[in-house]
């Protein structure tokens, strides 16, 4: 856990007011401990690609809820990919083989790695 001075020590770009208005508007969560905010890992890592996405590539604060919505979305669809690749694994040479006829068939009809 990191308290809200260390990790704006951390970061020379970002700035308070900026990592206030970013809890407020729920883009970065904190947890409380003895009474004052903190980051866990994965927020401080948050908290380094907003600052990424806002200073270095200039992408706009209207506009870093919806960059980090789809953002989001892309980790959690990767987190589902690799849990069914998982349960794909886990069976029979004979399925995995079915499987993989299927999604390269399916693969081929939309364009997929072409």
């Amino acid at each position: 856990m990191m308290r809200m001075e260390e990790l704006i020590d951390s970061i020379a770009a970002l700035r308070r007011e900026d990592l206030e208005l970013w809890i407020g508007e729920a883009m970065v969560r904190t947890f409380e401990q003895q009474g004052e905010p903190v980051f866990g890992e994965a927020e401080c890592a948050r908290v380094q690609l907003i600052c990424t996405l806002h200073y270095d590539m200039d992408v706009e604060a209207g506009t870093l809820p919806i960059v980090l919505d789809l953002i989001d979305q892309l980790y959690e669809t990767r987190k589902r990919l690799n849990a069914l690749g998982d349960a794909v694994l886990i069976q029979n040479e004979e399925v995995r083989r079915a499987i993989l006829e299927k999604v390269t068939a399916r693969a081929g009809q939309t364009g997929i790695g072409s």
